[in-house]
């Protein structure tokens, strides 16, 4: 006889799941009992840290990350977490612990009484298993569903006995062959619809290209410059989405779209054929109304998202595997009609020299880390109201080399960079973060503390929700309460979670902070706080 404990964690070693981040409750104890010595548990205080940290570690290292909560009070406390992961399109085994079987009907303390249910519309799957002898169906089939894309977490709920239950020698034997099943998703895409996109592009007037996560996400980077570059197309970027899917240093690369429906169509004035790849059409924010299109310009999505296909208002959808399409857009632009000759877009200027201020502006604030930060760094942003600034310095040119909150929800940045950097233990790992947004997730300081994890946090401090000020002022709301930060010494409360913290107030304090933080042998986490001047005042 095995216990169903056993055999779940022979699952995870057969898919290489070695790392589980939780927040452990009773309801957990019987799955951590004899916790296995190859295994790592990385303890998060609070369960949408927990989330945050898992995100960045699977991001990180591109394999489904497992996270243990706490029945229904966990799984509560991880939902805005959760959200953020489904629209990263992250894929996570979400497991929450469940009161004994015997007790659920009586309503006994922790009995999650709608288990299922509780967790939607955050995870693709929920689920509880009948029998205690199905859970090992249950968490394979949950792995297949988060790596089918549009990946994304997937739930399921586990009663405390059900892990201690006895499997006979049959039961174990079905359960090791489930770890020898492979699920492989080949979706190839439309060759003549593909074709006739080649053959609108090469003939269009004035077309356009916008690029959204998905491309990064497909691993389809490459592929979508040497369609712009075949084609000669000037490519947007999707705003607030969680990767960049085109290298921000490129000369047609013409900046991030705004997200309003009528500044949408402004910015796309004069365009008569725009080609979306693996973004939404398109991403809205703010409630600017007016036409979805110029007049007389259709759309074209490429994504591997049905989700995205279905709620476009506008144009046509080739839903298929994106970097499959775009280079077998590439191989069309090959055999079929010459391009339209036109002219190529001009080169985004780089910003001027930032003028020294006191307190720094956040221009200075980025072109200083812009030059600082080594190449290969890993970009984690969660300082909303300073997005411009930082794509105007930051030019991300490699593919996963920037992350953002791609569900709204603030709380993903800083415990995604030290799940990152757990994941990615030999890459720098710097986070951009708001000193309104840290506190959403503050415990992820302990876990990157404990683990000694060597991420550099950078705290924007203007005392402020800068971004909601931001909001108000373009939508007219005026005399907003609560959005103005005093008293917080973020740098006392780091030290308190065993970190070593610094202010920097001028440019060459900030340089020398960033790269000893980010030098090959750092060895602890870092937290520097950098003083800017509020929006309104730069």
């Amino acid at each position: 006889m095995v216990a169903v404990r056993e055999v779940v964690f022979d699952l995870f070693r057969s898919q290489g799941m070695d790392t589980i981040f939780g927040n452990p409750g009773s309801t957990e104890l019987t799955m951590l009992r004899d916790y296995p010595d190859d295994f790592r548990y990385v303890l998060g205080l609070e369960e949408s840290a927990v989330v945050g940290l898992a995100d960045g570690y699977a991001q990180a290292t591109g394999r489904t990350a497992v996270v243990n909560l706490h029945t229904a009070a966990g799984v509560g406390n991880a939902m805005g977490a959760l959200l953020n992961a489904r629209a990263n399109r992250t894929p996570l085994l979400v497991i929450a612990g469940q009161q004994v079987r015997a007790m659920m009907t009586v309503g006994a303390l922790l009995t999650n009484t709608d288990p299922t249910v509780l967790p939607r519309p955050a995870v693709k799957w929920a689920f509880e298993p009948p029998r205690a002898q199905d859970v090992p169906l249950a968490l394979m089939r949950a792995l297949h569903l988060a790596r089918a894309e549009p990946r994304g977490p997937v739930f399921v709920s586990l009663p405390l006995d059900d892990l201690d239950a006895d499997l006979t020698a049959q039961e174990a034997d079905d359960a090791q062959a489930l770890a020898r099943r492979t699920v492989i998703t080949a979706a190839g895409t439309d060759e003549h619809a593909i074709r006739s996109l080649a053959t609108k592009l090469a003939a269009a007037r004035n077309p356009v290209m916008i690029t959204g996560a998905g491309v990064d996400l497909g691993g389809a980077w490459a592929d979508a410059v040497e369609v712009a570059d075949q084609y000669g197309l000037p490519v947007w970027a999707t705003p607030f989405e969680g990767r960049c899917g085109f290298p921000e240093d490129h000369p047609h690369f013409r900046g991030f779209l705004p997200p309003a429906i009528g500044p949408v169509a402004e910015a796309l004035a004069g365009h008569d054929l725009v080609l979306v790849a693996g973004g939404p059409v398109f991403r809205y924010y703010h409630d600017l109304p007016g036409p979805y299109l110029p007049p007389d310009c259709e759309v074209v999505l490429l994504t591997a998202d049905l989700d995205h296909a279905a709620r476009a208002p506008v144009g046509r959808a080739i839903v298929a595997d994106l970097r499959h399409s775009l280079r077998a857009l590439r191989a069309a632009a090959r055999t079929g009609p010459p391009t339209r000759p036109r002219t190529l877009p001009t080169p985004r200027p780089l910003p001027p020299t930032p003028p020294s201020a006191s307190p720094m502006s956040v221009d200075t604030l980025f072109a200083t880390l812009a030059r600082t930060a080594p190449p290969d760094t890993l970009w984690i942003n969660e300082s909303l109201s300073n997005l411009a600034a930082f794509h105007d310095h930051i030019r991300i040119s490699q593919p996963n080399s920037y992350w953002f909150t791609a569900g709204g929800g603030l709380g993903f940045g800083l415990p995604a960079a030290v799940g990152a950097r757990l994941g990615a233990p030999t890459r720098p790992v710097v986070a951009v973060i708001g000193d309104g947004s840290m506190h959403y997730s503050i415990t992820a300081l302990w876990t990157a503390a404990e683990y000694a994890v060597p991420v550099t946090v950078v705290v924007v401090t203007n005392k402020e929700y800068g971004i909601l000020k931001s909001v108000a002022d373009t939508t007219g709301v005026d005399k907003v309460p609560g959005l103005d930060l005093h008293g917080i010494d973020i740098r006392a409360i780091a030290g308190g979670y065993g970190l070593r913290s610094h202010l920097a107030t001028d440019p060459t304090d900030l340089a020398d902070l960033v790269a000893a933080a980010t030098a090959p042998g750092a060895d602890a986490p870092t937290l520097i706080e950098v003083p800017v001047a509020p929006a309104a005042d730069q």
